[in-house]
């Protein structure tokens, strides 16, 4: 670690300046320090000898000179003067000592090395040192090394003292001074030693008590005693404690009360560490209950007083029947309370060190609890009785019985049974509070009775959707619940509900249910003489099976047939655009003049004369692509053709094929164009275009065949006859007989002639002699058009008596 320190500073001080010479050589200057400079030049040629400059330029000093040999690119220049601009000049020479090339730069020594007065250590984790100040120092480097070697750190420091931080505790460290300028750094000081204070004891605190402060520590390393000063909150008071054990307990301390305690450590040299400081409250002391009364409302509940105590942040109320509230406040409620109970009441308080003692318990006593089950008895009609369980601890009940059209009576007794007149048809509601010497309770189970209900006598029942009922009618006094009953031959649908209207949904489809609403009441049961209804629902929605096209735009539809005979089914198919529909009371159906390239949704749906069912599953129908109402076919060259059609709606690619019994050519494309090679010269092609829709639908479009082109001849010579004529001949390709044209292009003239057809050769009589001519024969097709792509070929014909009138062919691929 120490050596890439080392590595770093060299680069922080490694480029200070560099200077661009007269001619062709640059100086740089690479390390500065108070006494010294280091500078680096580019060599030049021809020099044998180097000489560098320094010159004060703000000083008396002479000049410092040093001198290098030719090979030498990097030198130092030393004893000049700390915090001094120089002027450094390099000159480079010849044998003879002539200056060749030269460069200078300016540039400022270090300042002076400072010197330590002292160093000392006050935290655990830093050192101080004081130094004397040198002149012209802008700012200083500390820098501290461990002794073993394995730190090192520099910091910066404006003026003395300075602080270095981030040590470790109870070690030894080097400590050297560095003085700044903007030339760079002087030489570390001469270095001092030092060593940390150890760290403060980490302090935990407990309070056992409400007099009482436990304080415990771990041991701290290198440390001999250890000191601890607490001092009470809102007191200037201090009591010192000097220990070695790694535990002390402060007693006799007031409840409630806060103490701050700071500990140090004190090693072997004596001198004091770092200080912590924590502070610790002492437990409350007990508080005193001062009332305890009953809260009226809804729910029974208990409110709790007492006195506060000092340091208290919350207390805890505990009843004896295991109940508890929380609070910071001086009263608490606990809530529910059981009726016609007996128990009591402690409170403890709480702060940050604990819970107090807790205090001396308060006793309380509730009110009766209501009978918890009450009926009423009806032995005849008219003739009822509201009867109720014994509760104990009651001195005697009051009982209210109340009608449903606001009729109420009440009565007194200390029997368990009152007799009260009751109507057919009405709803009865009965209530018993009992009472003691602590009140009655707030409130009493209320229980309901109800004579048996009449019949409804307009009921109605209408299929609101396809598999579901809606059954009205008019409330039934005395009725408290309703059975709605769906009967079908194998199975009973339930709908039971508080109103008067019930929907019986999930029916099976296309079947006929017997509806039956009967009133009840809880205690006296349904009315079972009431009149059924007879309902039949909606038919049962078909499925589609399959299907399959039978013309371009006919598509045969088969579905299933879940319902009657007499049930119409309608089909119909619906696209972006249009729709389209069939119907039949059999298991198929067909669409028709459906166009092509289109998608449509095909839903079945059946109907009756109770209603029509719901939509079948959907599927998707989708028509063939559409074939291009144009093709055509241009031949690009013997064995090449270009293809282009108009887009077709709903094709996303095409199969393009020409066919002839000597071969096909295919081409597979996203675009409405193909270029197609392989092509054979004058054969016969039927053109077919497959166009392909985006999920592999397929429509085969035949077209008007094409016809290739005629094959260029083959063997082309060209002789001169003894008559100064000249004879193209050939050899043909093509299985049918074609005229053709032959054309040379001389440099002095140009020559055409047609050959018939079946004729092989054609003569052409020569203007000039000794002339080299491009040859193109060329079949013409039956309706007059020349073949254009035939490659041409050259050669040379001499004059007659050259050559013993032999003729020099050249061929070559013409490069138009």
């Amino acid at each position: 670690m120490v050596r890439l320190h080392r590595i770093k500073l060299f680069l922080l001080l490694a480029f200070t300046g560099v200077c661009t010479a007269q001619n062709d050589i640059t100086l740089s200057v690479f390390t500065v320090t108070s006494k010294s400079m280091t500078v680096q030049w580019s060599g030049h040629s021809g020099a044998s000898s180097y000489k560098i400059t320094a010159t004060p330029k703000n000083s008396p000093e002479r000049p410092v000179f040093a001198q290098f040999s030719g090979n030498t690119v990097m030198g130092s220049v030393n004893s000049l003067s700390p915090n001094t601009v120089y002027t450094m000049q390099l000159e480079a020479m010849d044998n003879a000592l002539n200056v060749l090339s030269s460069a200078e730069t300016v540039e400022t020594t270090a300042p002076d090395v400072p010197t330590i007065d002292q160093a000392y250590s006050k935290n655990s984790d830093s050192i101080t040192v004081e130094f004397a100040q040198v002149s012209g120092a802008t700012s200083y480097i500390l820098r501290a090394e461990s002794k073993t070697g394995d730190f090192f750190f520099e910091t910066p420091a404006a003026q003395s003292p300075g602080t270095v931080v981030g040590l470790q505790p109870y070690t030894d460290y080097t400590l050297s001074v560095m003085s700044v300028n903007s030339g760079g750094r002087s030489q570390p000081s001469y270095p001092i030693e030092a060593r940390t204070v150890v760290v403060a004891p980490k302090m935990n605190t407990s309070s056992p008590s409400n007099d009482s402060i436990l304080v415990t520590w771990h041991p701290v390393e290198h440390a001999i005693r250890y000191t601890l000063i607490m001092i009470r909150e809102g007191s200037s008071t201090r009591l010192i404690v000097n220990t070695t054990d790694t535990w002390v307990t402060f007693d006799n301390l007031d409840p409630g009360i806060s103490y701050c305690i700071k500990g140090m450590a004190w090693d072997a040299e004596g001198r004091i560490g770092d200080d912590l400081t924590v502070c610790q409250i002492t437990r409350p002391d007990s508080p005193d209950v001062t009332q305890v009364l009953l809260t009226p409302g809804r729910s029974l509940g208990i409110a709790v007083y007492w006195m506060t105590v000092q340091g208290a942040n919350s207390y805890l109320v505990l009843a004896s029947n295991g109940q508890s509230c929380n609070t910071s406040d001086s009263y608490c409620f606990i809530s529910p309370q059981e009726c016609g109970q007996n128990h009591s009441v402690t409170v403890t308080a709480y702060n940050n060190a604990g819970p107090s003692s807790p205090s001396q318990s308060v006793g309380y006593i509730t009110y009766p609890c209501p009978p918890e089950n009450i009926w009423v008895e009806e032995p005849t009609a008219g003739n009822c009785s509201v009867v109720w369980e014994e509760v104990p601890l009651v001195e005697y009940y009051v009982a209210f019985i109340k009608r449903d059209d606001g009729t109420e009576k009440s009565c007194n007794t200390t029997k368990t049974t009152c007799q009260f007149f009751c109507m057919c048809g009405y709803t009865y509601l009965t209530s018993v509070f009992p009472y003691n010497q602590a009140g009655t309770s707030l409130f009493a189970d209320v229980r309901n009775y109800t004579t048996i209900p009449c019949c409804p006598q307009d009921v109605t029942v209408n299929l609101v959707s396809t598999e579901t009922l809606e059954v009205m009618w008019s409330p039934v006094k005395g009725a408290e619940l309703y059975e709605t009953t769906a009967a079908q031959t194998n199975s009973v649908l339930h709908c039971n509900d508080t109103s008067p209207v019930c929907a019986l949904s999930d029916l099976t489809c296309n079947s006929l249910y017997s509806v039956t609403v009967t009133p009840c009441s809880e205690l006296r049961g349904c009315n079972h003489t009431c009149t059924p209804h007879r309902q039949e629902t909606a038919p049962c929605a078909p499925e589609i099976l399959n299907m399959t096209q039978t013309t371009n735009s006919t598509y045969k539809v088969l579905i299933s047939t879940p319902n009657s005979p007499n049930t119409n089914y309608t089909i119909s198919a619906t696209g972006r655009y249009d729709r389209h529909t069939c119907q039949s009371r059999n298991n198929s159906c067909e669409l028709t003049q459906l166009p092509c390239g289109t998608i449509y949704e095909v839903t079945a749906v059946a109907s009756t004369a109770v209603g029509k069912s719901l939509p079948g599953y959907s599927k998707t129908l989708e028509t063939g692509p559409c074939c291009p109402s144009t093709v055509n076919v241009t031949q690009v060259t013997q064995a090449m053709t270009n293809l282009t059609w108009s887009p077709g709606t709903g094709a996303s690619s095409y199969l393009a094929t020409l066919m002839s019994p000597r071969g096909e050519a295919k081409c597979h494309t996203l675009d409405t164009h193909c270029l197609m090679g392989c092509i054979t010269c004058g054969t016969n092609y039927s053109v077919q275009l497959d166009a392909i829709s985006s999920t592999g639908h397929k429509s085969q479009c035949q077209y008007r065949g094409f016809s290739s082109s005629a094959c260029c001849p083959t063997g082309v010579k060209l002789y001169r006859r003894t008559n100064n004529s000249l004879r193209v001949y050939w050899r043909s390709s093509s299985p049918q007989a074609y005229n053709h044209t032959v054309e040379l292009y001389g440099t002095g003239a140009n020559y055409t002639c047609f050959a018939a057809a079946g004729s092989m050769y054609c003569d052409i009589q020569e203007g000039t002699c000794g002339d080299v001519y491009t040859v193109v024969v060329a079949p013409v097709g039956k309706s007059g058009e020349k073949v254009t792509f035939c490659l041409p070929r050259t050669y040379s014909v001499p004059c007659p008596g050259s050559n013993a009138g032999m003729v020099i062919s050249r061929r070559r691929r013409s490069v138009k």
